[in-house]
C-alpha cells in the first residue's frame, strides 16, 4: 500500500501498519484516538454510575434506619407508657405506706417493755429501716430519670428520622434537630469530647429535616473522630443573616492536611483506615446542602482543628420544592 503524505510524522508508533503515513491522516491512528475517547467516556460514565449506586444504597440505608426507628419507637413507647403510668401509682402507694409506717413508729413507744416491742426493734435492725426510708425515694427518682431518658431517646429517634413526614419540605426548628442528633450520636462523642452549644437566634427553616439532620450527624461524628488527644471540645454555633441561617461545627482535633482539603467532598475520598470510612458522608452532605440551595464550607489546618459551616436559605424557592 502506498500513500502520498503531506507531512512527516514527528513520532511514529511501532504498532502503526504504515510507518510513512502521517499520524494525522492514518485510519489506524484515528481508530486509536476514537477508542481512547470512547474509553474515557465509559470510564466517566462508570464513575457516575458508581456514585449514583452509592447514593442509592445510602438512601436505602437511611430509609431503613428511619423505618427501624419508627418501629422501635412504637414498640418501646408502649411499655414505657405502662411504666410511666404504673410509676405514678407506685409513688402514691409508697407515700401511703410511709404514712402508715410513721403511724406505727409513733405507736411503737406505747409498746415499750413488751415482747412485741422487742420483736419490732429486732426487725427494724435486721431490715435497716432508717436506710430504707432514705434509699427508696432515691431509687424512685433514679428510676424516673431512667425512664425519661428512654422516652427522650425514642422521641429523638423519631425526630431524627421523620419517617412520618415522607420527606416533605417543612418549617423546622434547627436547634431541635441539632439537639436530637447530638443525643443520637452521644455515644460517639461523650468519651472523646465536650460539646459546647453557642446558639444564636434562628427562625424556623424550610427544609427536608431528616436530610439536614443527616448532615449534622455526619459532621458531628467526623468531628468526634478527628479528636486525637485524651479529650477535646466540639463547638456548635448557629446564626442567621440576610435571609439565610448557618450552623458551624468546629473541633480542636488533628485537622486536615492542605493537600487533602480540596478533596474532602469527593465521593469515596477518606483519610480513615480501610474499613473505618466509606468516603461518602461529606459527599452526601454536600449534595444535601446543595439541594437546599445552600453551601458547605470547610476551614482546617493540621494540628489546629477543623470548622465546617452549613449555610442554607430560610425559605426555599418554589422551583426547588417541585
Amino acid at each position: 500500500m502506498t500513500h502520498a503524505p503531506t507531512q512527516t510524522c514527528a513520532e511514529t508508533s511501532p504498532s502503526c501498519p504504515d510507518q510513512e503515513r502521517p499520524c494525522g491522516g492514518c485510519p489506524f491512528a484515528r481508530k486509536v484516538d476514537d477508542l481512547v475517547l470512547a474509553n474515557d467516556a465509559l470510564t466517566e460514565l462508570n464513575r457516575q454510575l458508581q456514585l449514583a449506586q452509592a447514593k442509592l444504597v445510602q438512601s436505602e440505608k437511611l430509609a431503613s434506619i428511619g423505618q427501624l426507628a419508627a418501629g422501635v419507637a412504637h414498640e418501646i413507647n408502649n411499655p414505657v407508657g405502662y411504666v410511666f403510668s404504673n410509676f405514678g401509682s407506685l409513688e402514691k402507694y409508697l407515700g401511703d405506706l410511709f404514712r402508715m409506717l410513721a403511724a406505727y413508729e409513733a405507736a411503737e413507744a406505747q409498746l415499750a417493755d413488751t415482747p412485741a416491742a422487742a420483736s419490732l426493734a429486732q426487725l427494724r435492725e435486721e431490715i435497716d429501716l432508717d436506710f430504707l426510708k432514705e434509699d427508696v425515694p432515691t431509687l424512685m427518682d433514679e428510676s424516673r430519670e431512667g425512664i425519661r431518658r428512654v422516652h427522650k431517646i425514642v422521641q429523638d429517634l423519631k425526630d431524627f428520622s421523620r419517617v412520618d413526614n415522607r420527606q416533605e419540605w417543612e418549617w423546622t426548628d434547627l436547634h431541635k434537630g441539632i439537639d436530637s442528633t447530638l443525643n443520637i450520636v452521644n455515644n460517639e462523642i461523650k468519651y472523646r469530647a465536650d460539646v459546647v452549644r453557642e446558639y444564636g437566634t434562628l427562625p424556623d427553616v424550610q427544609c427536608l429535616s431528616s436530610e439536614i439532620n443527616q448532615v449534622f450527624m455526619n459532621l458531628l461524628v467526623n468531628a468526634a473522630h478527628a479528636i486525637d488527644k485524651e479529650r477535646g471540645t466540639i463547638h456548635v454555633r448557629t446564626g442567621a443573616e440576610d435571609g439565610q441561617v448557618w450552623v458551624e461545627i468546629e473541633d480542636d482535633g488533628c485537622g486536615i492536611p492542605a493537600e487533602h482539603l480540596g478533596r474532602v467532598f469527593d465521593p469515596f475520598f477518606t483519610t480513615k483506615p480501610v474499613g473505618k470510612g466509606t468516603g461518602l458522608g461529606l459527599s452526601l452532605s454536600y449534595g444535601i446542602v446543595q439541594k437546599h440551595g445552600g453551601r458547605l464550607d470547610v476551614e482546617s489546618a493540621p494540628g489546629k482543628g477543623t470548622r465546617f459551616r452549613v449555610t442554607i436559605p430560610v425559605a426555599q424557592a418554589e422551583a426547588s420544592l417541585a
